[in-house]
């Protein structure tokens, strides 16, 4: 640990003489220039950051012209120089600092306003390791850094958006700036070097990307690694996500809470109240449910607390809303409705008539947002239903992280790799109810089962602690609905860990059934199946939802 000097307490407000600026993103360098000149501050700059203040008619002199050593290797060596870290990082109240200053013929450096290469836009979409390597700043983090860390006497600004109140200081102050600002700048430009680092980390913790082309319009995204179970999740994580916003609460009235990341990126908020807490977990839940069927006929999903209550599928979106509603009557009162088209006026119309909370859609035709509209608190949504979501799914636990990769969309021939075990195939209707039910039931809490027909939802059990008491919850919603299960199928999220959850989905009118299998029980449940006339799928892959 390095101990810290005994000096004399600094001054709250010093003054700001001369200021390096070397700055990628160029918005309002200009304005900040003249202003900085303006109270009689002398500027350095390099390369392209001292052209474009000379362009706008400001007086700069070039870091190189300041060290008495040129820009080499193609620019990759500018201001590593101690005649600029010897100026950033001076204590200007230790005098041992100040003669060693003046010794080798230094000036103080009182503000550095600096940005750095945009790393992760040029990475975005993917790219090799040379171009990523070649967008890693390495003088603009050290300066930044220096300044950050002699707050005590020097401003560090990152973000043009600081620009104005800088300059408005220092015209207010007789070109000082106090320690309040210094020390609030610093933290700005900790939090981006903080922020700069863990992308340039995060990417390299990916497979090498070395066989793309170093073209950005060619360059693809890195390839997932789906059941490569092999594959090690990274030795560390780093998380640094921007404030999106704060929530007015969060699960519950007295849990605060905020929004971190870019939601823009899966949706857009079109109408209606900021989305709440649970509102921005029902959306992403609807959004991946409805990712399931985004290839598929015309699909409608209505969700309460992250569990679809009905998912209805037709020719038509209205006609498909109708379904999804015949599952549950009551739940959907104040729920989220998600489709997979274009939502037309008349399915609109169908879903104003119940009070729904969100809705969202891919797009809206024309005058389905102006009726929608109507009622000013109703969120309306648009959604990206292709955009990629996570790679990795994330969870708080006690002492930490849990870290899974997260479990992707179901592909449209997913069932070239289900085997079936019974004496009995399920028929083509039967197949297509069981790839519907299967993709319904991904998305349910566990213990989950769901029944289907004819492209619908007839029962949903979400969330039991029993299989069967799952599936008896299932039978009951849709009884209360007036449905009936004759030649339905039947969806469970694991395996039947005994045949009686099966003879229960036959009692109730399943003639096919979809699971994982791999029970030790598997062949009682074969057994139960063949004796009903039963057609069962294995689809060799669980979808547990905790």
């Amino acid at each position: 640990m390095i101990p810290v000097k005994d000096l004399p307490s600094p001054d709250d407000r010093y003054p700001v003489r001369r200021a390096l600026l070397s700055v990628s993103d160029k918005t309002g360098l200009a304005e900040f220039g003249r202003r900085l000149e303006a109270v009689g501050v002398e500027l350095l700059s390099t390369g392209g950051t001292a052209r474009a203040l000379r362009e706008a008619g400001v007086a700069v002199t070039d870091v190189a012209d300041r060290t008495g050593f040129p820009e080499i290797l193609d620019g990759r060596v500018k201001s590593l120089h101690p005649v600029i870290h010897g100026g950033i990082l001076a204590r200007r109240t230790d005098p041992d600092d100040l003669a060693q200053l003046e010794e080798h013929g230094i000036g103080a450096i009182d503000l550095v306003a600096v940005n750095l290469y945009p790393f992760r836009e040029a990475t975005a979409g993917g790219a090799t390791d040379a171009k990523a390597a070649e967008n890693v700043d390495i003088g603009g983090p050290t300066m930044l850094r220096a300044s950050a860390k002699n707050f005590t006497f020097v401003a560090s600004v990152v973000d043009p958006a600081d620009y104005d109140a800088v300059a408005s200081e220092l015209e207010a102050n007789d070109g000082t700036l106090g320690l309040a600002t210094r020390r609030r700048l610093a933290a700005s430009a900790f939090a981006h070097s903080a922020d700069y680092d863990a992308d340039i980390a995060a990417f390299f913790a990916s497979p090498s990307a070395g066989d793309l082309e170093d073209d950005p319009g060619t360059a693809d995204a890195l390839p997932r690694t789906d059941g490569d179970l092999e594959a090690e999740l990274p030795s560390s994580l780093l998380i640094d996500l921007p404030k999106h916003d704060d929530l007015r609460y969060g699960e519950n009235p007295h849990q605060r809470a905020a929004l971190y990341g870019t939601p823009a990126s899966r949706y857009e908020s079109l109408h209606g109240k900021a989305l709440s807490f649970n509102n921005l977990l029902d959306v992403a839940a609807a959004i991946d449910l409805i990712g399931e069927f985004a290839a598929t006929d015309p699909t409608v999903a209505i969700l309460k607390h992250t569990n679809p209550c009905g998912v209805g599928q037709a020719d038509g979106l209205e006609a498909a809303y109708h379904k999804a509603f015949a599952t549950d009557r009551q739940s959907p009162f104040g729920g989220i409705v998600v489709v997979n088209r274009p939502l037309d006026l008349a399915t609109a119309q169908a879903i104003d008539a119940v009070f729904t909370e969100i809705i969202i859609a891919p797009a809206f035709e024309d005058g389905v947002l102006d009726f929608l509209q109507q009622k000013k608190n109703r969120r309306l949504i648009k959604a990206d239903l292709e955009a990629t979501r996570s790679d990795l799914d994330i969870r708080t636990v006690a002492g930490g992280l849990l870290v899974q990769d997260s479990d992707p969309a179901l592909s449209a021939d997913v069932r070239s790799s289900w085997t079936v075990p019974t004496s009995r195939t399920p028929t083509d209707r039967e197949w297509a109810d069981l790839d519907f039910a299967w993709r319904v039931c991904k998305h349910v809490k566990s213990n989950a089962i769901v029944y289907a027909r004819d492209g619908a939802t007839l029962g949903i059990g979400a969330g039991q602690m029993s299989r069967i008491d799952a599936s008896e919850i299932a039978v009951a919603k849709g009884a209360k609905s007036g449905l009936d299960f004759a030649g339905c199928v039947v969806a469970s999220d694991a395996f039947f860990p005994f045949a009686d959850g099966l003879e229960a989905a036959a009692e109730s009118g399943a003639v096919a059934a979809v699971q994982p299998g791999g029970s030790v029980r598997d062949d009682e449940v074969i057994a139960a199946a063949d004796a009903r006339g039963m057609a069962m799928a294995f689809t060799g892959q669980r979808h547990f939802r905790h």
